[in-house]
């Protein structure tokens, strides 16, 4: 059974879409041993609650400075023993200490096609306005394993989003939602609970037989 460890900000649409992936057997092998936010108001953590699923709030704010905070949360995230830890919009740069420990082991989810409007800056409707302002017509969402780097780790899986003439920022990132993130990040922790994910000179390889 693959043990996950879910980080989220906010409403926690993903890890809904990920709950809802388990609950109909889309996810298999897999469960969900935590939700950790940074944000004690967040909506994920309710979600967390609903399922029966530990939810707790690890924020910065709570610590003196940045490397009491970073000890901390890695120690908390270490004491799941998870297996994956699932970045599905954590709006806190994960310490490196944490991305050594857990190698290939951490992904995450970005509104783009990575390598495109990704990087400092690029996070939520910011990734989207972006897209906008320089005209794009495909965008989409990519899932991948977190390194060092912001956004440049391998890539597991995308899935590209048409961008339409009346789009607004607000009604894109729906539609990538719906179309990209809430069908490739199940289908990424399927693919990593069934083993067929490995990473070979810094990309992944997804083996066809379980």
């Amino acid at each position: 059974m693959l043990r996950v460890v879910v980080c989220v900000s906010g409403g926690g649409t993903n890890l809904q879409a990920i709950l809802d992936a388990i609950d109909n057997h889309t996810i298999t092998n897999t469960e969900i041993v935590a939700v950790v936010s940074n944000n004690a108001g967040a909506y994920a953590l309710e979600r967390a609650k609903e399922h029966g699923i530990e939810g707790v709030c690890v924020s910065p704010k709570q610590f003196e400075n940045r490397e009491k905070f970073n000890e901390y949360f890695l120690e908390k995230i270490d004491s799941y023993q998870p297996d994956l830890i699932v970045l599905a919009g954590f709006l806190v740069v994960i310490p490196e200490t944490m991305i050594q420990k857990y190698r290939n082991r951490i992904i995450n989810i970005h509104p783009s096609l990575i390598p495109s409007f990704c990087g400092t800056g690029y996070y939520g409707l910011k990734v989207h306005e972006g897209a906008l302002a320089r005209g794009v017509k495909v965008t989409g969402a990519t899932v991948h394993f977190v390194d060092e780097g912001t956004d440049t780790g391998p890539i597991i899986l995308q899935q590209p989003v048409m961008v339409e003439a009346d789009d607004t920022p607000q009604v894109l990132q729906r539609r990538v939602m719906e179309q990209a993130e809430w069908k490739i990040l199940p289908e990424a922790i399927d693919l990593i609970a069934a083993g067929r994910v490995k990473v070979s000179d810094g990309k992944v390889i997804i083996s066809e037989n379980r």
